[in-house]
């Protein structure tokens, strides 16, 4: 199994925070984040490799720090690859980095997809699992409380096995506050899927395009985090991950 961490944004609403660093690199209690997400995703089994996919700018940020995250932590596959894209006008998109990644590295194997900016205080040992079981696609929710915070994610909702029966991107009206996030589990029988998603022109940005494609084709299913998730956006939810990550 092989993961996908997608870390190629500008983060541009952290400001100055991110001139000159990558957002899954900026420290949260004492440690990269990106860290933080790797650390809760070790403990899935059949973990073989983990692709960091990110750009032009920051390609060389990312390559030091896995050189130092093997010589220092341990002993991980890391294969860095740089999109080449300079700013948000020429960018490729979530999922568009996610298929060149497949593309370049020739990837035949389940994958796991994860933002690096997205952080958990528990291990995600039981999404492996649960994973395993269905051999289809899954989709990591969280309930946030709230339907205004719904209107920046995504609406969602599913039948007694967790299966996905309603999906909506930004959606307007929102009807119940739990949400899909950055964690996603595609099979390898899927992957040709999301070449065809993208050959076809579909919208390459927000990786939640995806599951509304693919839900009504396949079944996809969802797991529930426990614990604590963050989206890293705002420097005020910077903030308040390191209190909690401290505590821990």
């Amino acid at each position: 199994m092989k993961v996908i961490i997608l870390a190629a944004g500008y983060a541009t609403r952290l400001y100055p925070l991110t001139l000159h660093q990558p957002k899954p690199l900026l420290d949260v209690a004492g440690q990269p984040m990106i860290e933080h997400v790797i650390d809760n995703l070790a403990p899935i089994d059949g973990i073989d490799g983990i692709c960091v996919v990110t750009n032009e700018k920051f390609a060389g940020h990312f390559q030091k720090w896995a050189d130092h995250y093997r010589a220092t932590k341990a002993k991980l596959n890391f294969t860095i690859i740089n999109d080449h894209s300079t700013d948000d006008t020429n960018k490729l998109g979530a999922i568009g980095d996610l298929h060149l990644v497949l593309t370049r590295e020739k990837i035949d194997d389940d994958v796991i997809v994860v933002a690096g900016d997205n952080l958990f205080n528990v291990s995600l040992a039981e999404f492996g699992k649960v994973c395993r079981a269905k051999n289809a696609p899954v989709l990591a929710v969280y309930d946030v409380g709230n339907l205004e915070e719904i209107k920046k994610y995504n609406a969602i909702t599913m039948d007694g096995d967790g299966r996905i029966t309603f999906f909506e991107e930004k959606p307007q009206q929102p009807q119940s506050t739990v949400t899909g996030i950055a964690l996603y589990y595609y099979p390898r029988a899927v992957l040709p899927l999301i070449k065809q998603y993208v050959t076809e022109g579909n919208n390459p940005d927000q990786p939640g395009r995806l599951v509304q494609w693919l839900y009504p084709r396949i079944p996809f299913y969802t797991w529930r985090v426990p614990g604590l998730w963050f989206d890293i956006g705002s420097k005020e939810t910077l903030e308040e991950a390191n209190r909690i990550f401290a505590r821990k």
